[in-house]
């Protein structure tokens, strides 16, 4: 059960107190009343309540003055402000300094309550709020990074340069490599971390709605847009716009995307007057953008826009000793998810891994690590369940060249395995795979690597 929400009351009229304070009481909130505002500010300790309410017209302290010193001491306090004559002047001024509604006598009970529930409704958002940002502050620390490559230190310490200059970077790499993870850390470790981290892949979207999604439209610009709409360069204002796959923006929408780069304004579809907005570009790309712009397929002047600081991320064939680090964290995560207890690669294994190309990077090494441990029931991931998810090559392991050498176990393990399978199955491929939880494809080629026929087992 959660604890009662305390609160602060302060009203000269004793008999006002009183009712406030008993309706309050009443409806399980901690209430501390008091009559002389003085009294009130001067006991005030940051942290000791989660509501102000306080009377405007006051002897002594007004409740303007009061206000003034609670936001001085404790600013995310939510303060509900009363007054039996209340000006527009006086509601503007209080809402200024900080309030958080304005409440005027006489009022009911219920009226009382509903704005209390709505004021520390909306203090507990503001600290989810916080406690996420924090959170995501410090999800993407640069030491949260993982790896201790040569190469990838070196992009590391140029995010960590360009992160607070707001300029554009385009950062490079194959599909995998962690693009987005980097354009993150870039953005939360930058004066822009409180604002919105927005990305969008450019590939994944069809033309036409590419550019409204990225810019925005007007109602009746073109069939279907019943409404005026906000793009995601709106929405990120203020913060941060990441364009994945940037080199697949088509040519109508570059030019608008470098308009919006040259003057910071850009145009809805179905507009004719610009909208404003401050939002720093951060994109990626995994093909040559250069040798686009020589085929003519995307622009140069754009390309060095883009491009005014360039990260490339290196494969993870380029940074093999990031491998066991890389696996014992997504390791770590699949078992807090799941509350199992792998505790990594057996010896072979993590050879394989290690002698493996991973043509898709660390989402490969991700996904793989999942897979194998919905299906390992041993403490380590090994070789026999590894094989059934990379091509692991003969001799590659420990124990090369004799009889009863590692890959030669293997290899028997694999084929009895592969016929109980078949067997079980009466010859069918697909129910045989689903058995064992692996794919068709692997299965096939299996069969054609030990030179099993499964028509020998219908």
């Amino acid at each position: 059960m959660s604890p009662a929400k305390r609160i602060l009351l302060i009203d000269d009229e004793e008999g006002m107190c009183r009712m406030m304070d008993a309706v309050l009481t009443d409806n399980g909130y901690q209430v501390r009343p008091y009559t002389r505002s003085f009294e009130a500010v001067e006991q005030y300790r940051h942290g000791d309540y989660d509501l102000a309410i306080s009377d405007i017209k006051m002897p002594g302290m007004d409740g303007i003055e009061v206000l003034d010193r609670l936001k001085a001491r404790s600013p995310a306090l939510p303060v509900i402000m009363i007054t039996a004559h209340a000006t527009v002047d006086m509601s503007i001024q209080a809402l200024r300094k900080g309030a958080y509604d304005m409440l005027t006598k006489p009022f009911e009970p219920e009226e009382l309550l509903y704005r209390v529930k709505n004021a520390l409704k909306h203090s507990q958002l503001l600290e989810e709020n916080r406690e996420l940002r924090e959170e995501l502050v410090g999800k993407f620390r640069f030491d949260n990074i993982i790896g201790a490559a040569s190469g990838l230190k070196a992009v590391l310490d140029k995010v960590e340069k360009v992160a607070i200059r707001d300029t554009s970077v385009l950062i490079t790499g194959e599909s995998g490599t962690g693009k987005e993870l980097i354009a993150q850390a870039i953005h939360y470790n930058s004066p822009r971390k409180a604002k919105r981290f927005v990305a969008i892949n450019c590939g994944a979207l069809p033309e036409s709605i590419l550019e409204s999604e990225l810019f925005g439209s007007r109602k009746g610009a073109f069939t279907g847009a019943t409404e005026n709409r906000q793009g995601l360069l709106e929405a990120a204002d203020g913060g941060t716009l990441f364009l994945d796959e940037v080199g697949n923006l088509p040519m109508n929408v570059q030019k608008t995307l470098l308009r919006f780069l040259q003057e910071k304004e850009f145009l809805r579809i179905g507009e004719t007057k610009p909208t404003k907005v401050d939002v720093r570009i951060l994109s990626a790309t995994n093909s040559d953008l250069m040798a686009a712009v020589k085929e003519g397929s995307f622009r140069e002047d754009l390309y060095y826009r883009l491009n005014v600081v360039n990260l490339h991320l290196p494969p993870l064939r380029q940074r093999r000793e990031d491998i066991p680090l890389l696996a014992k964290h997504f390791i770590q995560q699949q078992n807090e998810k799941f509350g199992t207890a792998i505790t990594g690669f057996s010896p072979e294994a993590l050879e394989a891994a290690m002698n493996y190309p991973w043509p898709g990077n660390i989402r490969q090494l991700r996904n793989l690590i999942e897979a194998t441990m919905a299906i390992e029931s041993e403490d380590t991931i090994g070789m026999p369940v590894l094989a059934q998810f990379i091509e692991v090559e003969e001799g590659q392991a420990a124990g090369r060249g004799g009889e009863n050498d590692y890959s030669s176990a293997l290899a028997r393990f694999e084929i009895d395995y592969i016929r109980c399978l078949l067997q079980k199955a009466g010859g069918n491929v697909e129910q045989a795979a689903r058995e064992a939880g692996m794919n068709m494809a692997t299965i096939y080629r299996k069969l054609k690597k030990y030179d099993i026929n499964k028509d020998d087992f219908h």
